[in-house]
């Protein structure tokens, strides 16, 4: 091993979401010595700013670990592609760049889990603010805006640069199911219809590494390292001390020292398997593989928990999809020139536009699925548009009680670890399923839709019984990219938690966690502004216990 290089004060593994975040924060102090290692590449990837290009990202080498889950009983036997971001920015590189947070619900769990109220809704609803740059045009926001959302932050949120007839009349015909209509999905109760707002400036993707490493970029005391990847967390007893790094491509690992901490952001995927290679994880495991124990947390790579989302495709007459539009030549000149000169368009596309929140039963206290609806059809992501105009509505579950884990397959960090999410193993998550099958069709059934003749065109209206419609879940959901929970967060010593309140690792001195693994449970929505949050609390609390 190459001798030891300078100390750092903190290193950040993973420049994701997460590491971007907190790259900026601890460096703004110049007293400290800041790392940021990165194993993907820099964001300098075209596709990476325009919106529709996450078609070109996911499954992409050059941005994607191309990871795939184990073969899953819950989806029958099939096992899926597991799209994590490779490169600067993250999962926030090839994302579908919706803003959400959730539900005030979800963080008030958290407190209440591990008896800290700082995890609070209100008590995290000012480190959202801290970073968003909130725009809403020339109209103008609400009255009361300001109360829930930042603007001049470095986060920027707007709404989309597009609208569609057929998203319209699907969103009429929720209202007409019982749904409010909604113009915020973001201020602690989500339940409604409307068009999600995105992180995009002006038509163009706004990643992580935009928001927090540019601005950044010329401080002195923080230094960002891509193509390196990050082989073990190193240890002097119980206490972190640095990490042994190598480039990608070929070379001599390396020792890095932290004279304060060591943060892992390596995501829901990364962290465990790293902390795994480190000797902090479950015991037989880490002896089954040759690795010494250093600290045994049986928690590590387990409570893995995700959004499965099952895919309805409905055939439509007498409106504009992106389906038709995008096979014909003039129709393809004409998207490309909108986006040219208006940064607006279908390349300005999030994969979804129009979003609901919804209950899957009268007794569902409080909305329990989610819905992406797409002006579009495909038989699977990657496969060629139909030629018949069509939308996807797809809707996942927000809750569910499904556990899965993350575990390495051997000592070597450049074997990618075995994930088994697990979808569908319990019976009420099945339950909700087939419920959330039969909710689409009663939207769909709706006055509003009835003059562009919606047709079933998958699942297909065969299936009605809870029994199929739950066979038929498993035989055609997908994941919507939202694992976490893999090292979550309980009390203190709490056994099966894997880091603290305050994001330290457990029994361990100099480490800390902060991205989504650590969270107890999922967030009712999208995860990705979430993340941002914990890392905004995670960077105050390094800053308090060392300023």
């Amino acid at each position: 091993m190459n001798p030891t290089t300078p100390a750092f004060d903190y290193v950040i593994v993973g420049a994701g979401t997460a590491g971007c975040l907190l790259a900026n924060r601890l460096s703004a102090d110049p007293a400290c010595r800041v790392l940021l290692v990165e194993a993907g590449g820099r964001d300098n990837y075209a596709w990476i700013h325009i919106p529709v290009g996450y078609l070109y990202c996911i499954g992409n080498p050059r941005t994607d670990w191309l990871y795939s889950t184990e073969p899953d009983p819950g989806l029958n036997g099939r096992s899926l592609r597991y799209p994590r971001g490779r490169v600067l920015g993250g999962s926030s590189s090839i994302n579908g760049m919706i803003y959400m947070r959730g539900q005030a619900r979800d963080y008030d769990g958290w407190a209440a889990l591990t008896g800290d109220p700082a995890w609070r809704w209100q008590a995290c609803l000012p480190y959202f603010r801290r970073h968003e740059d909130h725009w809403r045009g020339d109209a103008g926001p609400p009255a009361d805006f300001e109360a829930f959302h930042g603007h001049g932050g470095e986060w920027r949120v707007e709404r989309q640069r597009l609208r569609w007839e057929v998203l319209d009349a699907f969103a009429a015909a929720a209202r007409q199911a019982g749904l409010p209509a909604s113009d915020d999905f973001n201020r602690g109760c989500n339940e409604g219809v409307g068009y999600f707002e995105v992180n995009q400036r002006r038509g163009v993707r706004w990643n992580a590494s935009k928001a927090f490493l540019r601005p950044a970029a010329g401080r002195p005391n923080l230094e960002v390292r891509t193509g390196t990847r990050t082989r073990r967390v190193l240890f002097e007893g119980r206490r972190a001390v640095g990490i042994e790094v190598q480039p990608t491509r070929g070379g001599e690992p390396q020792a890095v020292r932290a004279a304060r901490e060591v943060i892992l952001c390596a995501g829901a995927i990364g962290t465990p398997q790293l902390l795994q290679l480190s000797g902090v994880g479950p015991g037989a495991l880490l002896q089954q593989h040759g690795i010494a124990v250093v600290h045994e947390l049986p928690g590590v790579g387990e409570n893995l928990q995700d959004h499965l989302q099952i895919r309805a495709v409905f055939a439509v007459e007498g409106v504009k999809t992106l389906n038709t539009l995008a096979h014909s030549t003039w129709g393809k000149a004409a998207i490309a020139l909108e986006y040219l000169w208006r940064r607006s368009g279908p390349m300005s596309m999030a994969p979804s536009q129009l979003g609901a929140f919804a209950r899957s039963s009268p007794q569902q206290p409080w909305p329990d699925l989610q819905y992406h609806v797409q002006p579009l059809s495909l038989d699977a992501f990657g496969q060629p548009l139909h030629r018949f105009d069509a939308f996807t509505a797809s809707v996942c579950h927000l809750n569910p009680g499904s556990r899965g884990q993350v575990q390495i397959r051997s000592p070597r960090a450049e074997d990618a670890p075995a994930i088994r999410p697990r979808y569908l193993s319990t019976p009420e998550d099945r339950l909700v399923a087939a419920a959330s099958l039969r909710l689409t069709r009663r939207i769909v059934g709706m006055p509003a839709l009835a003059h562009l003749r919606p047709r079933e065109i998958k699942p297909g209206p065969a299936y009605q019984s809870d029994e199929e419609l739950a066979r038929l879940a498993g035989d055609i959901g997908t994941t919507i990219f939202h694992p976490v929970g893999t090292c979550r967060m309980g009390r203190e010593g709490e056994p099966g938690a894997v880091v603290g309140p305050r994001l330290a690792v457990q029994g361990l001195a100099g480490l800390r966690v902060a991205d989504a693994s650590v969270m107890p449970t999922i967030t009712s929505g999208n995860t990705n502004s979430p993340t941002l949050m914990i890392a905004e609390r995670a960077a105050a609390w390094i800053a308090g216990a060392t300023g």
